[in-house]
């Protein structure tokens, strides 16, 4: 269990490392189509940054109201306050505030914007559904995201992936509005290529991100519980019943345990989660290793 986590937090730091070069290198070309003014450049950077950390201190606050999120004290759903609470415990982590949505698909997620400052979500169908070691495993990957401050690296790559649209959309009015006789014809060339494909690839950048979180909350969840199987089993619980939720939202999907969203002809390639199917071989896999 800890090589998978060491793993997939090596593998994060390559993909955001990744990122960052890529805006770099898509930076300096829109430096070179409007000549002597970088300033923009930075100007764009800074604005997007700016942007993206205003979403990171509302954005918790923001993904509990639109998903129909009512918080609840220990009296009014004892067995899910009572398994958040161990596990914080057994994390070591602040208790959070605990949240349930009715809504009958299986799901759960967690946000805020660090341990202090967090809440954990279920379902009322995920509580319904699972049993007690398979709704513990949910909760411990729940925690997982919160102890692995996932928030924050969704909030870099957030930021990133605003940085490149910004940059692509100055690009394309660099190429059809300016008249720079010393430019090169074929930085034109790459700046149209560029503008038109930077913000797909920064999307899938975001989402490739948003798939090492999930295995590494698995991985630490399994970690927490020292039962990999009750993850493995609500993840099949999950995939038979539906994780749909009837507030469908993409701007909060990356939140949840699974997929909130309804499938389509590119779900798959533009999820935020990475196949059930491989989460459970993965965890059995572990538990194969422990």
């Amino acid at each position: 269990m800890y090589s998978q986590i060491a793993a997939n937090k090596r593998k994060t730091v390559i993909i955001m490392v990744g990122f960052i070069l890529f805006v770099g290198l898509l930076a300096w070309l829109f430096s070179v189509l409007v000549g002597s003014t970088p300033y923009i450049t930075i100007g764009v950077i800074i604005g997007s940054i700016v942007y993206a950390i205003f979403s990171y201190f509302t954005g918790s606050k923001i993904a509990l109201a639109v998903n129909g999120a009512k918080e609840i004290q220990k009296q009014d759903n004892p067995r899910l306050w009572r398994m958040v609470e161990n596990l914080a415990i057994t994390e070591g982590l602040p208790m959070p505030k605990v949240y349930i949505m009715d809504d009958p698909a299986l799901n759960a997620f967690a946000t805020g914007r660090d341990p202090s400052h967090s809440a954990v979500c279920a379902t009322s169908g995920i509580l319904e559904a699972l049993e007690d070691n398979e709704l513990e495993g949910v909760l411990a990957h729940e925690l997982g995201h919160i102890k692995n401050y996932d928030i924050r690296v969704s909030m870099i790559a957030f930021a990133l992936t605003t940085v490149v649209s910004l940059i692509a959309d100055f690009i394309l009015h660099m190429v059809w509005f300016r008249d720079n006789d010393e430019t090169p014809p074929i930085f034109y060339v790459f700046g149209i290529v560029a503008a038109l494909i930077a913000p797909l690839v920064a999307t899938m950048i975001q989402l490739a991100i948003s798939r090492k979180r999930e295995y590494l909350a698995d991985a630490t969840g399994a970690l927490t519980t020292r039962y990999p199987e009750g993850l493995a089993r609500a993840l099949e619980k999950i995939s038979q019943q539906g994780s749909a939720t009837r507030r469908s939202n993409t701007s909060t999907a990356h939140l949840f345990f699974a997929n909130p969203l309804k499938s389509g002809n590119l779900a798959g390639l533009f999820s935020t989660h990475p196949p059930i199917e491989d989460r459970v071989n993965r965890l059995r896999n572990m538990e194969t290793h422990a």
